[in-house]
């Protein structure tokens, strides 16, 4: 049986849901993913952004619950540190906590423009300047983080609480038929065929439920 559960909202649309699972494999901890009934009003409104605050993914463990995936994260690391979610070297760990927390914080233009959507695909779509800067922001700090640590991931050889964190921002970009640089692309194609992301979009097409606010061509 195993040892804990992690609520989720949705594997087709939460991009919270899917980055709490992802840092929940990093850590090798042994979960069950749980999902919460739609019919939920407060998992409904995260999933359309009109929530203050965001309650799910939510990790029961050991008799403790945890949400929001920078908490998650850090509960993550702290009961498993030789889990390497976090770099060995000081500055790089600091740089990790600093990227993770933009991503945490930021990018509500990307976010609220291109909600994330496994299931679709919209090639041509208008990406306008607010999401466009925040796409351009982004991708500097990939370009940035390869180009130093000399990747695959973020921070070299092993992935980390970064790249479960910008994993959503990846399949958006499929999603949305967003082009990149040579570095960007190489980087978003190592993240989409992260076998635990894989899982979990294989997972998310047979999920039978739509939220037709989030299905519109806007």
């Amino acid at each position: 049986m195993a040892q804990a559960t992690l609520l989720i909202t949705s594997r087709n649309y939460s991009s919270w849901s899917l980055r709490g699972f992802l840092l929940a494999r990093l850590s090798g901890l042994d979960f069950v993913a749980r999902t919460i009934s739609w019919d939920d009003p407060a998992a409904r409104e995260e999933l359309l952004l009109r929530s203050s605050s965001i309650r799910y993914p939510c990790l029961e463990h050991d008799g403790v619950r945890v949400w929001d995936v920078l908490a998650i994260a850090e509960y993550l690391n702290e009961i498993f540190p030789a889990a390497g979610m976090l770099p060995a070297d000081r500055q790089a760990r600091a740089l990790c906590r600093s990227i993770s927390g933009e991503m945490h914080s930021g990018f509500a233009a990307l976010r609220a423009s291109l909600p994330m959507n496994l299931k679709a695909y919209r090639p041509g779509f208008a990406i306008w300047s607010g999401p466009r800067a925040d796409i351009d922001a982004i991708e500097a700090i990939w370009d940035d983080r390869i180009e130093r640590s000399g990747g695959p991931w973020l921070f070299g050889a092993t992935p980390s609480i970064a790249d479960a964190m910008y994993a959503p921002v990846a399949t958006r970009l499929r999603t949305y038929d967003v082009t990149l640089g040579a570095k960007g692309s190489a980087y978003m194609r190592h993240v989409l065929a992260w076998p635990d992301l894989v899982e979990w979009t294989a997972d998310a097409a047979s999920e039978p439920e739509e939220i037709a606010e989030l299905e519109v061509e806007f």
